[in-house]
Protein backbone atom coordinates (compact mmCIF):
# COMPACT_ATOMS: atom_id res chain seq x y z
CA UNK A 1 0.00 0.00 0.00
CA UNK A 2 1.47 3.58 -1.13
CA UNK A 3 1.55 6.04 1.92
CA UNK A 4 -0.01 9.01 1.81
CA UNK A 5 1.93 12.10 0.39
CA UNK A 6 3.39 14.44 3.27
CA UNK A 7 1.26 17.82 3.30
CA UNK A 8 3.53 20.68 1.75
CA UNK A 9 1.01 23.37 2.65
CA UNK A 10 -1.95 23.51 5.11
CA UNK A 11 -4.71 26.38 5.60
CA UNK A 12 -7.09 25.75 8.37
CA UNK A 13 -9.65 28.48 9.01
CA UNK A 14 -8.13 31.33 7.36
CA UNK A 15 -10.39 34.58 7.30
CA UNK A 16 -9.93 37.53 5.34
CA UNK A 17 -11.70 40.87 4.81
CA UNK A 18 -10.97 43.36 2.83
CA UNK A 19 -13.98 46.13 4.27
CA UNK A 20 -17.06 45.44 6.71
CA UNK A 21 -19.01 44.20 3.87
CA UNK A 22 -16.78 42.41 1.70
CA UNK A 23 -15.75 39.13 3.19
CA UNK A 24 -13.25 37.16 0.60
CA UNK A 25 -12.71 33.95 2.37
CA UNK A 26 -14.51 32.56 5.09
CA UNK A 27 -12.93 29.62 7.16
CA UNK A 28 -11.28 28.01 4.77
CA UNK A 29 -9.68 24.74 4.70
CA UNK A 30 -7.23 23.34 2.34
CA UNK A 31 -4.56 20.63 1.80
CA UNK A 32 -1.57 20.91 -0.19
CA UNK A 33 0.26 17.63 -0.81
CA UNK A 34 3.94 17.47 -1.83
CA UNK A 35 4.22 16.32 -5.07
CA UNK A 36 0.52 17.03 -6.30
CA UNK A 37 -0.86 19.32 -8.69
CA UNK A 38 -3.56 21.12 -6.86
CA UNK A 39 -6.00 22.34 -8.91
CA UNK A 40 -8.13 25.43 -7.25
CA UNK A 41 -11.23 26.49 -9.42
CA UNK A 42 -14.25 28.97 -9.05
CA UNK A 43 -15.95 32.07 -9.80
CA UNK A 44 -13.96 35.05 -9.57
CA UNK A 45 -14.39 36.84 -6.28
CA UNK A 46 -14.57 33.22 -5.13
CA UNK A 47 -11.35 33.79 -2.52
CA UNK A 48 -8.69 31.39 -4.80
CA UNK A 49 -5.92 34.86 -5.24
CA UNK A 50 -6.45 35.94 -2.26
CA UNK A 51 -5.68 32.49 -0.71
CA UNK A 52 -2.71 31.70 -2.69
CA UNK A 53 -1.48 35.15 -1.49
CA UNK A 54 -1.77 34.85 1.47
CA UNK A 55 0.21 31.40 0.74
CA UNK A 56 2.88 33.86 -0.94
CA UNK A 57 3.37 36.59 1.87
CA UNK A 58 1.33 39.19 0.36
CA UNK A 59 -1.34 39.45 1.96
CA UNK A 60 -2.04 38.34 5.89
CA UNK A 61 -5.06 36.69 7.50
CA UNK A 62 -7.31 38.37 9.76
CA UNK A 63 -8.05 34.86 11.68
CA UNK A 64 -6.54 31.06 10.98
CA UNK A 65 -3.45 28.90 10.47
CA UNK A 66 -1.48 27.90 8.20
CA UNK A 67 1.32 24.93 8.36
CA UNK A 68 4.34 24.49 5.74
CA UNK A 69 5.60 21.27 6.29
CA UNK A 70 4.74 20.18 9.77
CA UNK A 71 5.72 23.94 10.75
CA UNK A 72 3.53 26.74 11.99
CA UNK A 73 3.79 29.20 8.77
CA UNK A 74 3.12 33.36 8.95
CA UNK A 75 5.40 34.73 6.12
CA UNK A 76 6.16 38.58 7.20
CA UNK A 77 6.11 39.38 3.64
CA UNK A 78 6.36 37.74 0.15
CA UNK A 79 10.49 37.87 0.07
CA UNK A 80 10.07 35.62 3.54
CA UNK A 81 7.72 33.54 1.79
CA UNK A 82 10.25 32.92 -0.96
CA UNK A 83 13.49 32.59 1.30
CA UNK A 84 11.23 29.76 2.94
CA UNK A 85 10.54 27.73 -0.26
CA UNK A 86 6.85 29.81 -1.15
CA UNK A 87 6.67 31.58 -4.59
CA UNK A 88 3.72 32.48 -6.84
CA UNK A 89 3.65 33.35 -10.62
CA UNK A 90 0.70 36.10 -10.71
CA UNK A 91 -1.92 36.28 -13.40
CA UNK A 92 -0.92 40.12 -13.42
CA UNK A 93 2.39 40.57 -14.65
CA UNK A 94 5.02 42.09 -12.42
CA UNK A 95 7.63 43.08 -14.72
CA UNK A 96 9.53 46.41 -15.52
CA UNK A 97 9.73 46.55 -18.75
CA UNK A 98 13.52 48.74 -19.13
CA UNK A 99 15.04 45.38 -17.12
CA UNK A 100 16.63 43.06 -18.71
CA UNK A 101 15.31 39.46 -19.00
CA UNK A 102 18.27 38.13 -16.44
CA UNK A 103 17.84 40.79 -14.18
CA UNK A 104 14.29 39.95 -13.97
CA UNK A 105 14.69 36.52 -13.52
CA UNK A 106 17.09 37.19 -10.58
CA UNK A 107 15.36 40.10 -9.53
CA UNK A 108 16.08 39.77 -5.37
CA UNK A 109 19.53 37.77 -6.33
CA UNK A 110 21.57 40.09 -8.89
CA UNK A 111 25.30 38.69 -8.48
CA UNK A 112 27.24 41.68 -7.98
CA UNK A 113 30.79 43.00 -6.41
CA UNK A 114 31.75 46.84 -5.32
CA UNK A 115 27.83 48.14 -6.42
CA UNK A 116 28.13 47.03 -9.55
CA UNK A 117 26.80 43.70 -11.41
CA UNK A 118 28.15 40.97 -12.90
CA UNK A 119 26.42 40.77 -15.94
CA UNK A 120 28.94 37.93 -17.57
CA UNK A 121 27.95 35.67 -13.97
CA UNK A 122 24.11 36.65 -14.13
CA UNK A 123 23.60 35.30 -17.58
CA UNK A 124 25.52 32.43 -17.35
CA UNK A 125 23.05 31.45 -14.38
CA UNK A 126 19.69 32.62 -16.47
CA UNK A 127 20.75 30.76 -19.35
CA UNK A 128 19.78 27.28 -18.64
CA UNK A 129 16.81 28.54 -16.61
CA UNK A 130 15.61 30.52 -19.86
CA UNK A 131 16.31 26.94 -21.91
CA UNK A 132 14.04 25.05 -19.71
CA UNK A 133 11.17 27.40 -20.04
CA UNK A 134 11.94 27.13 -24.14
CA UNK A 135 13.01 31.05 -24.13
CA UNK A 136 16.76 29.73 -25.11
CA UNK A 137 16.83 31.64 -27.98
CA UNK A 138 16.05 35.27 -26.22
CA UNK A 139 19.63 36.89 -25.27
CA UNK A 140 19.50 37.45 -21.27
CA UNK A 141 20.21 41.02 -21.97
CA UNK A 142 16.75 41.65 -23.81
CA UNK A 143 14.64 44.44 -22.57
CA UNK A 144 11.30 42.59 -21.19
CA UNK A 145 8.96 45.23 -22.69
CA UNK A 146 10.50 43.95 -25.91
CA UNK A 147 9.22 41.05 -25.74
CA UNK A 148 5.17 39.97 -26.13
CA UNK A 149 2.98 39.19 -23.94
CA UNK A 150 3.28 35.71 -23.75
CA UNK A 151 7.13 35.21 -23.51
CA UNK A 152 6.70 38.22 -20.55
CA UNK A 153 4.34 34.92 -18.65
CA UNK A 154 6.99 32.73 -19.39
CA UNK A 155 10.02 35.48 -18.01
CA UNK A 156 7.22 35.50 -14.70
CA UNK A 157 7.55 31.56 -14.65
CA UNK A 158 11.17 31.68 -14.89
CA UNK A 159 11.86 33.59 -11.76
CA UNK A 160 9.37 31.53 -9.94
CA UNK A 161 11.79 28.32 -10.55
CA UNK A 162 14.88 30.42 -10.00
CA UNK A 163 15.39 29.27 -6.69
CA UNK A 164 14.45 26.96 -3.72
CA UNK A 165 10.68 26.16 -4.39
CA UNK A 166 8.48 23.82 -2.00
CA UNK A 167 5.64 25.42 -2.80
CA UNK A 168 4.32 26.75 -6.15
CA UNK A 169 1.42 28.76 -6.41
CA UNK A 170 0.19 29.53 -10.62
CA UNK A 171 -2.48 31.93 -11.07
CA UNK A 172 -3.67 31.34 -14.33
CA UNK A 173 -0.50 30.41 -16.23
CA UNK A 174 -1.24 30.23 -19.16
CA UNK A 175 -3.62 33.05 -20.06
CA UNK A 176 -1.63 34.59 -21.98
CA UNK A 177 0.67 31.63 -23.65
CA UNK A 178 0.47 29.80 -27.29
CA UNK A 179 -0.29 26.22 -27.12
CA UNK A 180 3.67 25.31 -27.53
CA UNK A 181 4.12 27.18 -24.26
CA UNK A 182 1.64 25.67 -22.66
CA UNK A 183 2.94 22.07 -23.24
CA UNK A 184 6.53 23.18 -22.22
CA UNK A 185 4.80 24.52 -19.10
CA UNK A 186 2.88 21.63 -18.32
CA UNK A 187 6.36 19.85 -18.89
CA UNK A 188 7.98 21.60 -16.30
CA UNK A 189 4.93 21.22 -14.07
CA UNK A 190 5.14 17.24 -13.74
CA UNK A 191 9.31 17.79 -13.47
CA UNK A 192 8.59 20.06 -10.62
CA UNK A 193 5.81 17.69 -9.46
CA UNK A 194 8.40 14.51 -9.65
CA UNK A 195 11.10 16.23 -7.49
CA UNK A 196 8.02 16.69 -4.48
CA UNK A 197 7.11 20.35 -5.13
CA UNK A 198 3.16 20.99 -4.22
CA UNK A 199 1.32 23.11 -7.03
CA UNK A 200 -1.73 25.00 -6.36
CA UNK A 201 -2.67 25.80 -10.24
CA UNK A 202 -5.44 28.38 -10.28
CA UNK A 203 -7.30 28.30 -13.78
CA UNK A 204 -10.59 28.80 -15.33
CA UNK A 205 -9.93 26.52 -18.47
CA UNK A 206 -11.78 23.26 -17.79
CA UNK A 207 -9.62 21.50 -20.46
CA UNK A 208 -6.05 21.87 -18.61
CA UNK A 209 -7.72 20.59 -15.22
CA UNK A 210 -7.86 16.74 -16.95
CA UNK A 211 -4.51 17.09 -18.49
CA UNK A 212 -2.43 18.41 -15.37
CA UNK A 213 -3.96 18.02 -11.82
CA UNK A 214 -4.40 15.45 -9.56
CA UNK A 215 -6.56 16.72 -6.78
CA UNK A 216 -9.61 19.61 -7.26
CA UNK A 217 -10.49 21.86 -4.55
CA UNK A 218 -13.88 24.29 -5.37
CA UNK A 219 -14.26 27.36 -3.27
CA UNK A 220 -17.72 29.56 -3.93
CA UNK A 221 -18.11 32.50 -1.65
CA UNK A 222 -14.95 32.61 0.20
CA UNK A 223 -15.02 29.01 1.06
CA UNK A 224 -13.29 25.27 0.27
CA UNK A 225 -16.79 23.75 -0.46
CA UNK A 226 -15.05 20.70 -1.58
CA UNK A 227 -11.87 18.41 -2.25
CA UNK A 228 -11.51 15.71 -4.80
CA UNK A 229 -9.58 13.51 -6.64
CA UNK A 230 -9.05 14.95 -10.29
CA UNK A 231 -9.62 11.76 -11.95
CA UNK A 232 -13.80 11.01 -12.11
CA UNK A 233 -14.97 14.78 -11.72
CA UNK A 234 -17.26 15.46 -13.96
CA UNK A 235 -17.49 19.42 -15.67
CA UNK A 236 -21.08 19.48 -15.60
CA UNK A 237 -20.49 18.61 -11.12
CA UNK A 238 -17.50 20.84 -10.99
CA UNK A 239 -20.09 23.99 -12.99
CA UNK A 240 -22.42 23.36 -10.69
CA UNK A 241 -20.63 23.66 -7.64
CA UNK A 242 -18.80 26.92 -8.78
CA UNK A 243 -21.63 28.73 -9.93
CA UNK A 244 -24.62 27.20 -7.64
CA UNK A 245 -26.77 27.31 -10.88
CA UNK A 246 -27.13 24.84 -14.44
CA UNK A 247 -25.54 26.63 -17.45
CA UNK A 248 -26.05 26.06 -21.09
CA UNK A 249 -24.35 27.01 -24.24
CA UNK A 250 -27.60 26.42 -26.92
CA UNK A 251 -29.65 29.16 -24.87
CA UNK A 252 -27.52 31.93 -24.91
CA UNK A 253 -27.76 33.02 -28.81
CA UNK A 254 -30.44 30.29 -30.21
CA UNK A 255 -31.51 32.57 -33.05
CA UNK A 256 -29.23 34.83 -35.62
CA UNK A 257 -29.71 38.15 -36.34
CA UNK A 258 -32.09 38.60 -39.69
CA UNK A 259 -30.91 42.36 -40.32
CA UNK A 260 -29.82 43.09 -43.11
CA UNK A 261 -28.93 46.73 -42.64
CA UNK A 262 -25.02 47.53 -42.50
CA UNK A 263 -23.67 48.87 -39.33
CA UNK A 264 -19.90 48.73 -40.50
CA UNK A 265 -18.12 47.69 -43.82
CA UNK A 266 -14.09 47.22 -43.54
CA UNK A 267 -13.02 47.11 -47.27
CA UNK A 268 -9.32 46.11 -48.02
CA UNK A 269 -7.63 46.57 -44.70
CA UNK A 270 -3.95 46.86 -44.72
CA UNK A 271 -1.47 47.57 -42.08
CA UNK A 272 1.83 46.56 -41.37
CA UNK A 273 0.56 43.28 -39.85
CA UNK A 274 -3.02 42.78 -41.66
CA UNK A 275 -2.64 42.00 -45.36
CA UNK A 276 -6.26 41.74 -46.65
CA UNK A 277 -9.33 41.73 -44.22
CA UNK A 278 -12.96 42.93 -45.93
CA UNK A 279 -15.90 42.28 -44.39
CA UNK A 280 -19.85 43.49 -43.00
CA UNK A 281 -21.25 43.69 -39.65
CA UNK A 282 -24.54 43.81 -39.47
CA UNK A 283 -27.44 46.25 -37.20
CA UNK A 284 -27.55 43.70 -33.63
CA UNK A 285 -25.58 40.95 -35.13
CA UNK A 286 -22.78 39.46 -32.89
CA UNK A 287 -19.89 38.64 -35.13
CA UNK A 288 -17.05 36.45 -34.48
CA UNK A 289 -13.62 36.52 -35.63
CA UNK A 290 -11.38 33.28 -35.13
CA UNK A 291 -7.45 32.38 -36.13
CA UNK A 292 -4.87 31.80 -34.57
CA UNK A 293 -2.51 33.77 -32.42
CA UNK A 294 -0.71 36.45 -34.67
CA UNK A 295 -3.36 36.32 -36.94
CA UNK A 296 -3.78 39.40 -37.37
CA UNK A 297 -7.29 39.63 -35.54
CA UNK A 298 -6.27 42.01 -32.85
CA UNK A 299 -3.96 44.53 -35.34
CA UNK A 300 -7.29 44.88 -37.37
CA UNK A 301 -9.15 45.75 -34.60
CA UNK A 302 -6.93 48.37 -33.51
CA UNK A 303 -6.95 49.15 -36.82
CA UNK A 304 -10.15 49.92 -37.41
CA UNK A 305 -10.39 51.38 -34.26
CA UNK A 306 -7.61 53.82 -35.18
CA UNK A 307 -5.39 52.70 -32.58
CA UNK A 308 -3.14 51.30 -35.26
CA UNK A 309 -1.82 53.08 -38.67
CA UNK A 310 -3.61 51.70 -41.76
CA UNK A 311 -1.66 51.74 -44.96
CA UNK A 312 -4.61 50.90 -47.18
CA UNK A 313 -8.59 50.52 -47.00
CA UNK A 314 -11.63 52.19 -46.17
CA UNK A 315 -14.40 52.06 -43.47
CA UNK A 316 -17.83 52.59 -43.88
CA UNK A 317 -20.44 53.16 -40.89
CA UNK A 318 -24.12 52.71 -41.41
CA UNK A 319 -25.13 52.04 -44.91
CA UNK A 320 -23.31 54.85 -46.07
CA UNK A 321 -21.39 54.90 -49.33
CA UNK A 322 -18.40 57.67 -48.16
CA UNK A 323 -15.58 55.96 -46.00
CA UNK A 324 -15.74 57.32 -42.15
CA UNK A 325 -12.64 58.92 -41.28
CA UNK A 326 -11.04 57.03 -38.13
CA UNK A 327 -7.53 57.76 -37.67
CA UNK A 328 -7.75 57.55 -33.97
CA UNK A 329 -9.53 56.25 -30.89
CA UNK A 330 -10.88 59.39 -29.97
CA UNK A 331 -12.74 59.73 -33.74
CA UNK A 332 -13.69 56.37 -33.45
CA UNK A 333 -15.30 56.70 -30.15
CA UNK A 334 -16.87 60.17 -31.80
CA UNK A 335 -18.53 57.77 -34.44
CA UNK A 336 -20.09 55.22 -31.76
CA UNK A 337 -17.49 53.04 -32.32
CA UNK A 338 -15.74 51.17 -29.09
CA UNK A 339 -13.27 48.87 -28.61
CA UNK A 340 -12.72 46.53 -25.00
CA UNK A 341 -8.95 45.50 -25.31
CA UNK A 342 -7.61 42.51 -24.07
CA UNK A 343 -5.91 43.71 -21.64
CA UNK A 344 -8.52 45.36 -19.59
CA UNK A 345 -6.50 46.21 -16.66
CA UNK A 346 -3.62 48.38 -18.36
CA UNK A 347 -5.88 49.75 -21.38
CA UNK A 348 -9.22 49.45 -20.22
CA UNK A 349 -9.17 50.62 -16.70
CA UNK A 350 -8.02 53.35 -13.66
CA UNK A 351 -7.27 50.73 -11.27
CA UNK A 352 -6.88 53.05 -8.14
CA UNK A 353 -10.45 54.74 -9.26
CA UNK A 354 -14.00 54.42 -8.66
CA UNK A 355 -16.42 52.04 -10.31
CA UNK A 356 -18.48 55.40 -11.00
CA UNK A 357 -15.39 56.90 -12.75
CA UNK A 358 -14.72 54.41 -14.66
CA UNK A 359 -17.83 53.89 -16.01
CA UNK A 360 -18.33 57.74 -16.75
CA UNK A 361 -15.05 57.93 -17.80
CA UNK A 362 -15.60 57.65 -21.79
CA UNK A 363 -18.34 60.40 -21.62
CA UNK A 364 -17.26 63.27 -19.28
CA UNK A 365 -18.30 65.68 -22.30
CA UNK A 366 -21.66 64.41 -22.32
CA UNK A 367 -22.42 63.53 -18.72
CA UNK A 368 -25.33 65.41 -16.87
CA UNK A 369 -24.00 68.77 -15.97
CA UNK A 370 -25.12 72.28 -14.02
CA UNK A 371 -23.44 75.36 -14.64
CA UNK A 372 -20.37 73.69 -16.34
CA UNK A 373 -20.02 71.39 -13.35
CA UNK A 374 -20.67 67.26 -13.74
CA UNK A 375 -24.55 66.93 -11.94
CA UNK A 376 -22.77 64.39 -9.55
CA UNK A 377 -26.53 63.13 -8.32
CA UNK A 378 -27.80 62.35 -11.42
CA UNK A 379 -24.58 60.50 -12.78
CA UNK A 380 -24.65 58.49 -9.55
CA UNK A 381 -27.84 57.36 -10.48
CA UNK A 382 -27.39 56.65 -13.81
CA UNK A 383 -24.32 54.23 -13.24
CA UNK A 384 -25.83 53.10 -9.91
CA UNK A 385 -28.52 51.99 -12.32
CA UNK A 386 -26.24 50.35 -14.69
CA UNK A 387 -24.44 48.73 -12.27
CA UNK A 388 -28.03 47.04 -10.75
CA UNK A 389 -28.51 46.15 -15.08
CA UNK A 390 -25.46 44.42 -15.63
CA UNK A 391 -25.21 42.45 -12.35
CA UNK A 392 -21.81 44.33 -11.39
CA UNK A 393 -21.32 42.96 -7.78
CA UNK A 394 -19.60 45.88 -5.68
CA UNK A 395 -19.42 47.16 -2.19
CA UNK A 396 -20.82 50.66 -3.86
CA UNK A 397 -20.07 52.70 -6.69
CA UNK A 398 -17.26 54.38 -4.62
CA UNK A 399 -15.70 50.99 -4.32
CA UNK A 400 -12.38 50.70 -6.08
CA UNK A 401 -12.44 49.13 -9.42
CA UNK A 402 -9.00 47.14 -8.69
CA UNK A 403 -10.76 45.63 -5.83
CA UNK A 404 -13.41 43.75 -7.67
CA UNK A 405 -13.15 40.61 -9.51
CA UNK A 406 -11.68 39.66 -13.02
CA UNK A 407 -15.11 39.10 -14.50
CA UNK A 408 -16.82 42.25 -12.74
CA UNK A 409 -13.87 44.66 -13.90
CA UNK A 410 -14.86 43.56 -17.26
CA UNK A 411 -18.50 44.72 -16.71
CA UNK A 412 -17.47 47.56 -15.61
CA UNK A 413 -15.16 48.36 -19.02
CA UNK A 414 -18.31 47.39 -20.85
CA UNK A 415 -20.71 49.19 -18.62
CA UNK A 416 -18.58 52.03 -19.96
CA UNK A 417 -19.29 51.89 -23.04
CA UNK A 418 -22.73 51.35 -22.61
CA UNK A 419 -23.05 54.32 -20.98
CA UNK A 420 -21.30 56.22 -23.82
CA UNK A 421 -24.03 54.17 -26.05
CA UNK A 422 -21.32 53.30 -28.99
CA UNK A 423 -23.51 51.62 -31.76
CA UNK A 424 -20.86 49.62 -32.45
CA UNK A 425 -18.78 47.70 -29.93
CA UNK A 426 -15.56 45.41 -30.83
CA UNK A 427 -14.49 43.21 -28.18
CA UNK A 428 -10.72 41.64 -27.77
CA UNK A 429 -10.61 38.17 -25.87
CA UNK A 430 -13.56 39.66 -23.14
CA UNK A 431 -13.84 36.61 -21.06
CA UNK A 432 -10.03 35.55 -21.03
CA UNK A 433 -8.82 35.36 -17.01
CA UNK A 434 -12.62 34.94 -16.53
CA UNK A 435 -14.40 32.45 -14.38
CA UNK A 436 -17.16 30.16 -15.71
CA UNK A 437 -19.73 31.57 -14.43
CA UNK A 438 -18.73 35.30 -15.20
CA UNK A 439 -18.68 33.89 -18.93
CA UNK A 440 -22.44 33.28 -19.25
CA UNK A 441 -23.11 36.36 -17.58
CA UNK A 442 -21.00 38.43 -20.39
CA UNK A 443 -22.18 35.92 -22.81
CA UNK A 444 -25.79 36.78 -21.96
CA UNK A 445 -24.95 40.89 -21.66
CA UNK A 446 -23.72 40.71 -25.05
CA UNK A 447 -26.57 38.97 -26.27
CA UNK A 448 -29.00 41.53 -25.07
CA UNK A 449 -27.14 44.41 -26.17
CA UNK A 450 -27.41 42.67 -29.70
CA UNK A 451 -31.35 42.41 -29.15
CA UNK A 452 -31.12 46.03 -28.05
CA UNK A 453 -29.65 46.84 -31.76
CA UNK A 454 -26.08 47.48 -30.59
CA UNK A 455 -23.70 45.68 -33.69
CA UNK A 456 -21.26 42.91 -32.27
CA UNK A 457 -17.68 42.21 -32.90
CA UNK A 458 -15.93 39.19 -30.74
CA UNK A 459 -12.25 38.05 -30.91
CA UNK A 460 -11.99 34.99 -29.46
CA UNK A 461 -9.20 32.00 -28.88
CA UNK A 462 -12.38 29.64 -27.96
CA UNK A 463 -14.38 28.32 -30.05
CA UNK A 464 -16.72 27.09 -27.91
CA UNK A 465 -17.07 30.97 -26.85
CA UNK A 466 -18.23 31.80 -30.48
CA UNK A 467 -20.09 29.17 -30.85
CA UNK A 468 -22.17 30.29 -28.36
CA UNK A 469 -22.98 33.71 -28.74
CA UNK A 470 -22.15 34.62 -32.45
CA UNK A 471 -24.63 35.00 -35.95
CA UNK A 472 -21.39 34.08 -37.89
CA UNK A 473 -17.79 33.77 -37.24
CA UNK A 474 -15.44 35.25 -39.61
CA UNK A 475 -11.25 33.60 -39.88
CA UNK A 476 -8.19 35.35 -40.04
CA UNK A 477 -5.13 33.32 -41.67
CA UNK A 478 -1.86 35.21 -41.40
CA UNK A 479 -3.39 38.53 -41.81
CA UNK A 480 -6.08 37.41 -44.35
CA UNK A 481 -10.04 36.76 -43.86
CA UNK A 482 -10.06 33.75 -45.74
CA UNK A 483 -13.85 32.65 -45.02
CA UNK A 484 -17.15 33.72 -42.74
CA UNK A 485 -19.34 31.07 -41.52
CA UNK A 486 -22.74 31.02 -41.30
CA UNK A 487 -24.15 30.03 -37.51
CA UNK A 488 -25.46 26.80 -39.62
CA UNK A 489 -22.18 26.37 -41.23
CA UNK A 490 -20.03 26.00 -37.29
CA UNK A 491 -17.58 23.42 -37.40
CA UNK A 492 -14.55 23.30 -35.25
CA UNK A 493 -12.72 21.48 -37.58
CA UNK A 494 -13.31 23.30 -40.90
CA UNK A 495 -12.76 26.72 -38.96
CA UNK A 496 -9.38 25.20 -37.70
CA UNK A 497 -8.60 24.37 -41.48
CA UNK A 498 -9.36 27.68 -42.61
CA UNK A 499 -7.17 29.12 -39.73
CA UNK A 500 -4.56 27.07 -41.48
CA UNK A 501 -5.01 28.23 -45.07
CA UNK A 502 -1.95 30.95 -45.84
CA UNK A 503 -0.10 29.36 -43.32
CA UNK A 504 -0.19 25.50 -45.44
CA UNK A 505 0.67 27.13 -48.72
CA UNK A 506 2.06 29.93 -50.33
CA UNK A 507 0.35 33.68 -50.55
CA UNK A 508 -1.08 34.08 -53.96
CA UNK A 509 0.52 37.37 -54.36
CA UNK A 510 -2.19 40.68 -55.70
CA UNK A 511 -5.14 38.05 -54.42
CA UNK A 512 -8.50 39.57 -52.93
CA UNK A 513 -9.74 36.80 -50.63
CA UNK A 514 -10.73 38.70 -47.80
CA UNK A 515 -14.10 40.04 -49.31
CA UNK A 516 -16.32 36.68 -47.37
CA UNK A 517 -19.65 38.36 -45.89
Amino acid sequence: MTPPAATALQFSGVTKSFAPATRALVNADLQLRAGEVHALLGENGAGKSTLSRIAAGILSPDSGTMRLRGQMYEPASRKDAERRGVRMVLQELNLIPTLTVAESILFNELPHRFGFIQREHLNARVLPLLREVGLGSVHPDTAVGALGVGQQQVVEIAAGLSSRCDVLVLDEPTAALTDEETERLFDIIRRMRESGVGIIYITHRMNEIARIADRISVMRDGAVVTTRDAAGFAFDEIVHLMVGRELSHATIRAAPSSSTKVALEVANLRTAHVRDVSFKLFQGEILGFAGLMGSGRTETMRAIFGADAKQAGEIYLNGSDRPTSMNSPCQAVRAGVALLTEDRKGQGLLLTRSVRENVTLASVPQAPAARGWIATGRERADVACLVAKLGIRCADIDQPVGELSGGNQQKVVIAKWVYRDCDIVILDEPTRGIDVGAKFEIYRLLSDLAAGGKSIIVVSSELPELFAICDRIAVLSAGTLVRTFSQVEFDSDAIMAAALTHYLRPRATGSNTGGAT
